[in-house]
């Protein structure tokens, strides 16, 4: 009896896999390299709500990340949603697609850090290697005034 029931729930399974719909290929489909800039662009807004205190001033500031995402790529919600879910129910254009996303952040992330590295380094206190060695030397260590004529 055991047997019987494992049979007949295994064929019911593989019964209602049978029917997979996908979605219809969308009449204005966004084409891969705008989803690719526009799900970047979607993971770079969630990362910047994933402080607490950033997601609290955004709120209270009334600011929606998703619409200055769609107004930015001239892009209106359901075409993106609908774009999404065609690429998504094919796997492999997917992983292409989640691929390039990866690169052009890692890309983007190597340019911010070369900013801030940059800023940091400018905001460094400079130090003046070569007053001590006037010191040592015996030399003057004041600057040169100007002469007046």
């Amino acid at each position: 009896m055991r047997y019987f029931s494992k049979i007949i729930v295994l064929l019911l399974i593989l019964a209602g896999c049978q029917d997979v719909k996908y979605p219809e290929k969308p009449e204005n489909l966004l084409s891969k390299e705008k989803m690719v800039q526009m799900l970047a662009d979607a993971y770079i807004g969630n990362a910047s709500r994933s402080k607490s205190y950033n997601n609290r001033i955004l709120r209270t500031n009334g600011v929606h990340l998703d619409s200055i995402l769609y107004k930015k790529h001239q892009v209106d919600s359901l075409t993106f949603v609908k774009s999404n879910a065609y690429y998504a129910s094919n796997l492999v254009i997917y992983t292409e697609i989640m691929t390039e996303v990866e690169k052009l952040l890692l890309t983007k992330k190597v340019s911010v850090d070369s900013i801030l590295k940059l800023q940091k380094k400018r905001s460094s206190p400079k130090i003046d290697t070569i007053l001590p060695l006037k010191a040592a030397l015996g030399e003057s260590t004041e600057p040169p005034q100007d002469e007046e004529e």
